[in-house]
């Protein structure tokens, strides 16, 4: 099969995928040396036919595709639909829709924590993908006919899978289980690279506010700067001398240079003025303006609690045969653990009818964790027990 370099042959197909109920997408891109993803290679699949598009290609024109994409008559289906949907809202400013992720899918049917298509495809098709291609340069062309094919098998097997995986979810009554996670999914906020929102990712690094204050005006500037120039952040300034300067705070071109790790000389560059004024006005903030940091927001104490919820939510996810990170994070059985109305989705629809009840009668001593058969089971009590319990010792002599 030859790549469809043709915006009419695009086009014509595109209208023949709109007439089935769902698609199969997948891309090959690359992004070693860009902030944003180049996309090379983008293949669909519908029910009886197949093809890989050159979105490299001279003078080709992606909008059938995007209004395939957009169109809410036919499912799209993707694995690990990140990515692909990143690149899809960098280039056109839309989210396919509506959607479904199968490794999302597979994490509710208990093929565990983000399960790789490979490994599905095994599991489902009982089919072995072949990797010969995997590390292609995929904006190489010629691309020959097995690197084609490799990009093909990607969307062909993943009609099989979706299939499955949605006749399963049906069967037991669990599709609308994804929602929240095909969501977020959609939501242009999950794509949207704000610079001042760059600091989220580093917080947990910063031990006091001052910390926080210059980290958050660092990674700023340095969001800022690889999404101008196109480059990956750490072409800017990698992660651990973000860290270091922050820490260090420096406020003259002759201290950030004496930094170990920062790179000679940039402190006498446009950068390093850069630099040092993002300090400066990380220095100035109002430390009653900044977010709380993690550890002053959860505080020091409930590690006995989140163990216990740790084991009851292996418990649940193995019993109920749904990965534990669908249900509930780290972070969020922390939060649950200090606050019984913490806005986290273990206490919400489905996750609290399975786990976060559970969890509360946890905390609040109606419920407890005990071994039998080498297994971790629960044993539940109410108040009506306790209160006869109590009357009857009250009775005794």
């Amino acid at each position: 099969m030859s790549l469809i370099t043709d915006s009419g042959e695009l086009a014509a197909y595109c209208q023949s995928f709109a007439k089935f109920p769902y698609v199969t997408v997948d891309t090959e891109f690359l992004r070693e040396t860009t902030f944003w993803p180049k996309v090379c290679v983008i293949q669909l699949a519908c029910e009886d036919q197949a093809i890989a598009i050159d979105a490299l290609a001279e003078d080709i024109d992606l909008t059938p595709f995007f209004d395939l994409m957009a169109d809410p008559q036919v499912v799209k289906v993707f694995h690990a639909a990140r990515q692909d949907l990143e690149i899809v809202w960098h280039l056109a400013k839309m989210i396919p829709a509506p959607l479904f992720d199968t490794q999302v899918a597979a994490m509710v049917c208990g093929y565990g924590d983000q399960i790789a298509y490979g490994e599905l495809a095994q599991s489902i098709c009982k089919v072995a993908i072949d990797k010969s291609s995997r590390f292609t340069d995929w904006s190489r062309r010629p691309l020959s006919d097995a690197q084609i094919d490799y990009a093909i098998a990607d969307v062909t097997h993943l009609r099989d899978i979706y299939k499955a995986l949605r006749q399963r979810l049906e069967r037991t009554g669990r599709l609308h289980w994804l929602a929240d996670e095909m969501a977020s999914l959609c939501s242009k906020e999950t794509y949207e690279q704000h610079p001042d929102r760059a600091w989220e990712r580093y917080a947990h690094r910063a031990r006091k506010p001052r910390d926080l204050a210059v980290l958050m005006e660092l990674t700023a500037w340095r969001e800022h700067e690889a999404q101008t120039r196109n480059v990956p952040r750490s072409r800017v300034l990698k992660d651990d001398i973000l860290t270091e300067i922050a820490l260090a705070a420096p406020r003259t071109a002759e201290a950030l240079g004496d930094l170990r790790a920062f790179p000679r000389g940039m402190e006498r560059s446009r950068a390093g003025a850069e630099i040092l004024a993002a300090i400066e006005r990380g220095l100035a903030r109002d430390p009653k303006s900044l977010p709380k940091l993690e550890r002053e927001r959860r505080g020091g104490g409930g590690g006995a609690t989140v163990e216990l919820l740790k084991v009851l939510l292996r418990q649940v996810a193995e019993k109920q045969g749904v990965a534990a990170k669908m249900i509930a994070t780290i972070d969020e059985l922390e939060l649950l653990a200090a606050n019984d109305k913490a806005d986290v989705p273990a206490l919400k629809g489905w996750r609290r009818e399975l786990f976060g009840e559970k969890a509360l009668q946890l905390k609040h001593g109606h419920l407890a964790l005990t071994v039998e058969n080498n297994r971790v089971v629960t044993l539940e009590w109410h108040e009506a027990d306790d209160q006869r319990d109590a009357s009857d010792e009250g009775g005794r002599p």
